[in-house]
């Protein structure tokens, strides 16, 4: 399978990268570093990428920005920053790469327990995860050609040891659990599905 894996150098990134690299053909894709520089937050970028890739197999998104700050000092522009980054990112990624996609390929993007599991200084992440899993299950009515798209929801991971006192009470999730279930949303045959991992 060819598979581009976006955000592919992240800490979740490097770890599906290296699974994954193992059988199939992968390029990868980010802001300043891979087989490809492409801005999710611009459609133009995607485009570019795409047209640079070809057609393809499979698109793994473990990228995506979003605000994280409280929400009585909260304005316009830093919502937007998940909302141009993390959500339209991720969406215009799948309407888009639809018209790149080989048949039978999947769209793997990634939300997060935000949006069932709220936190402190994390309501722009709830927004953001919460919109990508209405629209993988959306989506996933609509696409052509047998295309498939899942979404990974995980929880706070372990080799992220910063944002821990933000999630207090949470048990770090391991990477290997992460890392799986974007395999299961690549290599399955489910669609529409948010794999929730925390």
């Amino acid at each position: 399978m060819k598979i581009i894996i976006i955000g592919a150098t992240g800490t979740i990134g490097k770890h599906v990268t290296r699974a994954l690299k193992q059988d199939h053909e992968v390029i990868t894709a980010g802001s300043k570093s891979g087989d490809l520089q492409v801005n999710i937050a611009s459609a133009v970028s995607i485009e570019n990428c795409y047209a640079q890739a070809g057609k393809f197999d499979a698109l793994v998104c473990v990228s995506g920005d979003g605000h994280f700050g409280p929400l009585a000092t909260m304005k316009d522009e830093q919502f937007r920053i998940g909302v141009n980054s993390k959500l339209m990112g991720q969406v215009n990624l799948v309407l888009i790469g639809q018209h790149y996609i080989n048949p039978k390929g999947s769209f793997t993007l990634t939300s997060g327990s935000l949006a069932e599991d709220p936190i402190v200084l994390g309501a722009n992440l709830s927004s953001m995860n919460g919109a990508i899993n209405g629209f993988v299950r959306g989506a996933a009515l609509e696409l052509d050609n047998g295309a498939r798209i899942n979404a990974v929801a995980p929880g706070v991971v372990e080799e992220s040891p910063a944002y821990f006192p933000f999630f207090p009470g949470h048990t770090p999730v391991t990477m290997t659990s992460v890392t799986q279930a974007y395999i299961k949303s690549v290599l399955g045959g489910q669609t529409g599905q948010v794999y929730k991992v925390w």
